[in-house]
């Protein structure tokens, strides 16, 4: 098989890809908003292992963490979703 392309790959189930990116946002959400609540809980020092000035600067940090995972990823994953996917001709790419 000298000199043939391999053959195009199946057409992809739109419906499974929808639902696939429903739970990838889904998910980066909640982990986003457990993140949050976790940095608020830094944040109040109920944890032993940090506490005082440590505390509001580590709990401050994951709570912007957990913000930009639950409002921007998904955004950014959106607008991935959203453009199409490069073809591949064949040829080696540089």
């Amino acid at each position: 098989m000298t000199g043939s392309s391999p053959p195009p790959p199946p057409p992809a189930d739109s419906e499974k890809v929808a639902r696939q990116r429903f739970f990838a946002l889904g998910l980066f959400r909640l982990s986003g908003a457990i993140i949050v609540m976790f940095g608020f809980l830094i944040l109040m020092q109920r944890f032993d292992w940090v506490q005082g000035g440590k505390a509001k600067a580590m709990g401050a940090i994951f709570v912007m963490v957990g913000l930009f995972q639950f409002v921007i990823v998904p955004r950014l994953l959106l607008s991935l979703f959203r453009k199409p996917a490069p073809r591949d001709n064949g040829e080696p790419r540089p």
